[in-house]
C-alpha cells in the first residue's frame, strides 16, 4: 500500500510520468483500433465462403457470386470481387489476375497498418522511464549534498526509490504494448496468409470454370 501511495505521489511530482501516461493512451487507442479492424477483416469464415462461392461458380451464377462478396467488406471478399468483375467484363486471364492483384496491393497493407507503431511506443515508454530515473538520480544526489552526514543514507535511499518509480511505470506501460504488438503482428500475418491462399485458390477455380458463366 505504501509503495502504491509513493508511486502516485511521484506521478504528481515527476514530469516524466506524464509523457509515459500519454504514450500509454496512444498505445491503448492503437490496440483497440487494430483489434477492431482485424476482427472485421477476418469476419468471413474462409472455408465456408469458398465453399459457397465455388457452388455458385459451378452453377454459373456470376451475379450471386458478386452479391456474396458484397455481403461482407473484407480484404478477401474485395479481392475476389475484383476478379469476378473482371470476368463479368469478359477480361482475359491476365487481366483478371491484374485486377485482383491491384485490389490486393491496396487491401493487404491495411492489415499491418500502424501495428509497428506499438513497438515504437513500447520503446518510448521504456526510454522515458529510464530518462526520468536518471534525472531523479541526479536530483537525489543533489538533494543530499547539503544534508547532515547522519541523514544522508536515509535521504539518498528515499530519493533513489522515488526515482526508480519512473522506470517501473515505463516498463509497466512498455511490456503490455510489446505483447500487444507481437500478438497483432502474428494475427495480421496469419490473416494475410489466409487471404493470399484463398485468393489464389479462388482465382484458379474461377478461371478453370469461367466457361460456365457463358451459359
Amino acid at each position: 500500500m505504501v509503495v502504491l501511495q509513493q508511486f502516485f505521489l511521484n506521478f504528481k511530482n515527476d514530469i516524466f510520468m506524464w509523457p509515459i501516461f500519454i504514450t500509454s493512451l496512444f498505445g491503448l487507442a492503437l490496440v483497440v483500433e487494430r483489434v477492431r479492424y482485424l476482427r472485421q477483416a477476418s469476419s468471413v469464415q474462409k472455408e465456408e465462403f469458398l465453399n459457397q462461392l465455388n457452388q455458385l461458380v459451378l452453377q454459373g451464377n456470376l451475379e450471386r457470386c458478386i452479391a456474396l462478396c458484397n455481403q461482407n467488406q473484407t480484404p478477401l471478399t474485395k479481392i475476389v470481387r475484383a476478379g469476378l468483375m473482371a470476368i463479368a467484363s469478359r477480361k482475359s486471364v491476365d487481366e483478371v489476375q491484374t485486377a485482383m492483384d491491384a485490389v490486393a496491393l491496396r487491401e493487404i497493407p491495411k492489415i499491418e497498418k500502424r501495428t509497428s507503431m506499438l513497438a515504437m511506443l513500447s520503446n518510448m515508454a521504456t526510454l522515458l522511464g529510464l530518462l526520468g530515473t536518471i534525472f531523479g538520480m541526479i536530483g537525489a544526489f543533489a538533494a543530499v549534498a547539503n544534508v547532515a552526514a547522519s541523514e544522508k543514507a536515509a535521504r539518498l535511499a528515499a530519493e533513489i526509490a522515488k526515482a526508480m518509480n519512473c522506470t517501473a511505470y515505463g516498463l509497466l506501460v512498455a511490456i503490455p504494448l510489446l505483447g500487444a504488438y507481437g500478438w497483432l503482428q502474428s494475427k495480421g500475418t496469419e490473416l494475410i496468409d489466409d487471404v493470399h491462399e484463398a485468393a489464389v485458390a479462388t482465382l484458379n477455380f474461377i478461371i478453370s470454370n469461367r466457361d460456365k458463366f457463358a451459359r
